[in-house]
């Protein structure tokens, strides 16, 4: 699944929670590194991250949905608190379910 609602380039949706899960907890040298690895530039991180603490949390979507979780999801730390939520034995499986439960953001909801 593609996310094309965090900018003018299409990146695969685990590509951006991810990232966007490290790039809230990193210092310079390692958001460096976690570029290189990804090849998206500093400032798309930046924007990914931004994206998800202030225009996600205003969606219809997260409006209705973030109800779902007590206690609430802590915002400032999206999507890696979202992450958090689904529990499971792996981050594979914690990704996800992370993602099923996005999935409607990609239909415009």
């Amino acid at each position: 699944m593609s996310v094309r609602f965090l900018g003018r380039r299409v990146y695969r949706a685990a590509t951006v929670v991810l990232a966007s899960a490290l790039r809230a907890g990193l210092g310079d040298w390692r958001v460096k590194q976690l570029t290189e690895w990804i090849g998206v530039p500093r400032r798309t991180l930046e924007r990914w991250h931004a994206w998800w603490v202030h225009e996600f949390v205003d969606t219809r979507f997260w409006v209705i949905a973030h109800g779902q979780f007590m206690p609430p999801v802590e915002v400032a730390a999206l999507p890696a608190s979202l992450l958090a939520r689904f529990d499971s034995s792996d981050l594979a499986s914690q990704l996800t379910a992370t993602l099923r439960f996005l999935a409607p953001l990609g239909e415009g909801r």
